[in-house]
């Protein structure tokens, strides 16, 4: 078998029958004729001359390959019949061929043959071949067979299709021999696999692997970046001064010199053993402790590296080595294997952009290892940076505010819903995941029991407590009858499903309106508000919640989210087999009962009240950069719905959230007093049986002209107005450039809770 032509840019033909049906006539003709010349001693020396010019018609003309398999190779091999026939033979071995049975491909080689090589070296170096060139899919065409007496030629196309380098394509001649009755395959045993390897020659490729692309804020200031990774050790046989050693690296490293110790006790003393990552901007500012402190060893390599301490950990992700469940899914795309992919975040969403595409050149080689020819190419496609929507320094200090609390922060633009801050409590470092100093770290954050590699901005699920008051309010004007000066009498606690249903108000408030029972936020009014809307129609109420966008996906593209759980009569017969009663309507009026949503949709739900009442999907791709002939893609606002609110209803529904920072009866106006920017929101104290209530605060700046809109969550701390309020008058604070409000005692952090 040898090499006839090799054609690179020749497509895949499409699956057909063996050889072309029309041409049996002629090549039974043209067979029939060569075997009379041979019998008959006529110009027998030109019969191979036939054979070649019917072999080059034959791949002149249409042909009908064999059905290519797209499973990826290799696959478990099927038995195949020793075929009678060369025929038989031919389209055997090509069927092997293309489907990947190397074992079944062994099975139809010569007997001979066999004897020269073992079965496992041909299927080693089938595979070998198949895996170093990227095979996603063969397919093989018999183009024409020509028999002369117990030996047959057959013609054949033979096309690879690769991840890595596109089309590979080649004609080929297959040699059949009869023998005892059956027809079997010669040749030399790599030609068989692809024309060219001969005894000895092998497939080279060689990988060109893009720089992997920064990840921008929206002001081109870097969030994630290709820098250098610092590593720290020690070598403890050169240790002379051990304390002078653990003071060192106490200080470059942040650790206490009993941890350091810990982390090189026990190794081999001539081994050096890595103790943290540190920023290279550390290591070149302590290069004299480096250099000059026997025992003390730095080492840098390339990696990727996070702005800071890792900023917006959650929405930037991180990267890691291919998982080795998806390495079948990365090799299929042209990976090599040993890369670092985006794990999660938006470095995992933006793989295809920020890593670019692999090309690749592939050789074939001699024995020697010189290169005998170009097989074939592609240029690697330039990766492309993502800038994002997010505000660095912004980020940062919203951040800070949250600290370690469990909970979350939202800040969203009223206008575009563009997310200008999202933070994530507890937070984390995700340098820790990319440095190979940091195994303790990593392993501290995977066991921490409050899950901070949980985005609970998006993945966070609560009842939303009175913020959703604003939602029954607004039900209640539209479909309930009611205006804002309709009147309610709360004692204190409300009895209107019966004495046995007592509930309470956080407050007696007397004679209220329902406009001043939304900045009161008392809970008598939504209970009967709930009540009424119960009775017009138990699906009314969760209609508007999900109208408000809560319950539902938000649409976030490059960051996971869940959709949370808006709980209705369908639901809860589906969910527990029992009916919807009146108690669930006025639990879900104050925003208790099965309801789950997300801090980002309750910033989209304030939002959409704070610009007039377009609910937009929000967003936190902004673009992702030109590179060679791609263009810029640019992301933009997308209108997804609108409030089910009148202008005019709406107008009361933020007048009443006003008040809430700056009216007498507002929940949160002794958090607000002094406030140079107005703002307004809603306090939410959301229950958590058996546990303290979560803290809400919900809201949007300037109240009289709106640019941004946030939900503030603070897990199990109380009261909306004791925690979540006070912590969103330093967001907003923070985002006009404001000094930070020293935060109240009762507010400040206390140690993390255990879930």
């Amino acid at each position: 078998m040898g090499i006839l032509k090799q054609d690179h840019g020749t497509p895949v033909k499409p699956p057909g029958k063996l050889y072309h049906e029309a041409g049996k006539e002629a090549i039974g003709f043209l067979a029939r004729f060569l075997l009379h010349c041979y019998n008959s001693g006529v110009i027998r020396r030109i019969r191979w001359l036939l054979v070649l010019v019917l072999f080059l018609g034959g791949c002149a003309g249409p042909s009908n390959p064999i059905p290519a398999d797209p499973t990826p190779l290799p696959i478990t091999p099927t038995p195949t019949p020793i075929p009678e026939t060369p025929e038989m033979a031919a389209a055997a071995f090509l069927r092997a061929w293309e489907q990947g049975e190397p074992e079944t491909m062994y099975a139809l080689l010569s007997p001979s043959l066999q004897t020269v090589i073992p079965l496992e070296q041909f299927t080693s170096r089938y595979r070998t071949a198949l895996q170093t060139a990227t095979v996603l899919t063969a397919t093989a065409t018999l183009q024409a067979l020509l028999q002369d007496g117990p030996r047959a030629q057959a013609a054949a196309r033979l096309s690879w299709e690769t991840a890595l380098v596109g089309s590979l394509v080649t004609d080929t001649l297959i040699s059949l021999v009869l023998r005892d009755g059956h027809w079997w395959v010669e040749g030399t045993p790599g030609d068989l696999i692809w024309p060219g390897l001969g005894d000895a020659n092998y497939f080279y490729m060689d990988y060109h692997i893009p720089a992997r692309a920064n990840i921008y804020d929206r002001n081109g200031r870097a969030l994630a970046t290709e820098g250098k990774i610092v590593t720290v050790g020690v070598v403890p046989s050169r240790i002379r001064d051990e304390g002078v050693v653990l003071a060192v690296l106490s200080q470059l490293t942040g650790l206490s010199p009993e941890a350091v110790r810990a982390r090189y006790a026990g190794r081999p003393a001539d081994w050096w053993t890595p103790i943290a990552d540190i920023p290279a901007q550390v290591s070149v500012e302590n290069a004299d402790l480096l250099l000059n402190t026997p025992g003390i060893e730095a080492r840098e390599k390339p990696g990727r590296v996070y702005w800071g301490d890792g900023i917006a950990p959650h929405v930037v992700g991180w990267v890691g080595l291919i998982p080795a469940e998806q390495a079948e899914t990365y090799r299929r795309l042209g990976y090599r294997g040993d890369e670092w992919v985006g794990v999660a975040g938006l470095e995992a969403w933006g793989e295809p952009y920020l890593a670019g595409r692999h090309g690749g050149t592939l050789y074939l080689m001699s024995p020697a290892g010189q290169t005998l020819a170009v097989l074939a190419h592609r240029d690697a496609v330039p990766s492309r940076a993502i800038y994002t929507t997010l505000d660095r320094d912004f980020q940062q200090k919203v951040e800070e505010i949250l600290g370690n609390r469990r909970g979350a922060i939202v800040v969203l633009d009223v206008h575009t819903g563009a997310v200008l801050a999202m933070a994530s409590g507890p937070g984390f470092n995700q340098n820790i995941f990319v440095g190979p100093g940091s195994g303790p770290e990593r392993a501290a954050i995977l066991s921490d029991p409050n899950r901070p590699l949980l985005n609970r901005a998006t993945q966070g699920t609560y009842p939303t407590g009175s913020v959703f008051k604003i939602v029954t309010m607004a039900a209640g004007l539209e479909r309930g009858g009611l205006a804002p000066d309709s009147i309610f009498w709360c004692p204190g606690y409300w009895e209107g499903m019966g004495a046995a249903y007592r509930k309470q108000c956080w407050k007696a408030h007397g004679s209220i309106n329902l406009k001043d029972g939304l900045t009161a936020s008392c809970n008598t009014t939504f209970f009967t508000v709930g009540q009424a809307l119960d009775r017009i129609d138990p699906n009314l109420l969760p209609s508007f919640g999900r109208a408000f966008g809560l319950g539902v996906s938000t649409g976030l593209v490059g960051v996971p989210e869940v959709p949370g759980l808006m709980p209705d009569p369908a639901w809860k017969q589906a969910a527990s087999g029992t009916p919807w009663w009146p108690g669930d309507t006025v639990n879900l009026a104050v925003g208790q009962g099965d309801l789950l949503a997300t801090p980002l949709q309750v910033a989209r739900m304030m939002a959409a009240i704070a610009n007039g009442g377009t609910l937009y999907q929000p967003y936190v791709v902004a673009r992702i950069a030109a590179a060679g002939s791609e263009p810029e893609m640019v992301f933009g606002p997308q209108a997804v719905g609108t409030l089910p609110v009148s202008p005019e209803h709406l107008a009361v529904i933020r007048e009443a959230l006003a008040r809430v920072t700056t009216a007498p009866i507002g929940t949160a106006t002794h958090r607000f007093l002094g406030m140079s920017i107005p703002v307004a929101g809603k306090t939410g104290t959301a229950e958590n049986p058996g546990k303290v209530p979560h803290s809400w605060f919900a809201g949007f700046a300037p109240a009289d002209n709106p640019q941004i809109a946030f939900a503030v969550i603070v897990e199990n701390a109380g009261e909306g107005s004791t925690v979540a309020a006070p912590m969103a008058r330093q967001v907003v604070e923070a985002y006009f450039g404001l000094p930070l409000t020293p935060l109240p005692p009762e507010a400040l952090p206390t140690p993390t809770p255990q879930p």
